[in-house]
């Protein structure tokens, strides 16, 4: 199914959130992936003009409506950094209209504001469009991008964001940066009575639960301590995670292999999760314990295999982090 990055879905329309639907595939993927085809620009998305200064929400103005038989890109910023490679992770903003009808549908991502991030990845799942907006651009660089239903919303359209059948989109996207896959931070060593965390070459951690009783509060140890920025209350974050039951030492969750980077906002994971953040810094790596009162509470989570009485162990790798 194809996604639009979580920046512009229903159900985070103001912020990013994680909601199991990551926009970015995984690594080993993207690892394999071929070379991705530059799309051309064509006088569609050469119609539509867009004007404002780098790193905020630009003006936009074209004459609805505007239809296209395949996708257009127009470059109105070369951008000053390296090529995009495939199988990058990629911080984007961008703002969303209907091309037919004249609507904004969305726009987010400017300034210190966290972008959405994807995978330049052809099997992303990622609208075909932003991937084609993307590829072939430089880092900083802006794009007008005019697409047919077959690379959008398909020819179902989306009710709930007044889409139609017919409709094109206009995104115009700004490649912001290069998001890492694993924390950099300096090594720390651990604390005592904490799982130890064994790391793959590619950085996806095993976790071994230690043979006692879990905690009953909430506990954090850094594993790698990075340099960016301290993570703010309510702060939307891109990390790399995995999540285990304390009882059974099981995987519940995680975003190696499958979603890889994640973009989430605080305000919506479970407390324990977003206390473990606060105040860590970008490049970090910290492991979080999570009582069943931070967790998931006495109704737990019977989809994960999570039950009320439930401790979780979080391994954390931080790699981008936006203002609250």
């Amino acid at each position: 199914m194809r996604k639009l990055p979580a920046l512009i879905s229903v159900a985070t329309v103001a912020v990013l959130a994680l909601a199991g639907c990551s926009a970015s595939p995984s690594t080993d993927k993207a690892a394999g992936a071929s070379s991705i085809s530059c799309t051309d620009s064509g006088k569609v998305s050469d119609s539509v003009k867009v004007a404002g200064k780098a790193n905020a929400e630009p003006t936009v103005k074209f004459s609805k409506p505007l239809s296209t038989k395949t996708t257009e890109r127009s470059v109105i910023t070369e951008g000053k950094g390296g090529a995009v490679k495939t199988g990058d992770v990629v911080e984007l903003a961008f703002a969303v209209y209907n091309a037919t009808t004249g609507e904004k549908m969305n726009a987010g991502g400017y300034g210190d504001a966290a972008g959405a991030s994807i995978t330049l990845d052809e099997k992303s799942g990622v609208f075909p469009a932003i991937i084609k907006g993307v590829a072939c651009s430089n880092y900083g660089a802006r794009v007008a991008v005019v697409s047919p239903p077959a690379d959008a919303f398909g020819g179902a359209g989306n009710a709930d964001l007044k889409v139609g059948a017919k409709d094109n989109i206009i995104f115009v996207i700004d490649v912001k940066g290069q998001i890492p896959t694993r924390a950099s931070g300096k090594d720390q060593k651990p604390q005592d009575g904490f799982p130890t965390v064994a790391l793959a070459k590619d950085g996806a951690p095993t976790v071994t639960i230690p043979k006692a009783d879990a905690p009953a509060d909430l506990k954090t140890e850094v594993l790698k301590k990075g340099d960016g920025r301290k993570v703010a209350e309510g702060a939307t974050v891109t990390v790399q995670y995995s999540g285990v039951v304390w009882s059974s030492g099981k995987v519940f969750d995680q975003s190696w292999g499958k979603g890889g980077p994640t973009p989430m906002s605080l305000s919506s994971v479970v407390p324990g999760f977003a206390q473990g953040l606060v105040g860590q810094t970008v490049g970090s790596q910290v492991v979080i314990i999570i009582p069943p009162a931070l967790g998931y509470g006495d109704a737990g989570q019977t989809q994960a295999g999570i039950t009320g009485t439930d401790t979780l162990v979080f391994v954390v790798d931080i790699l981008a982090a936006g203002k609250a």
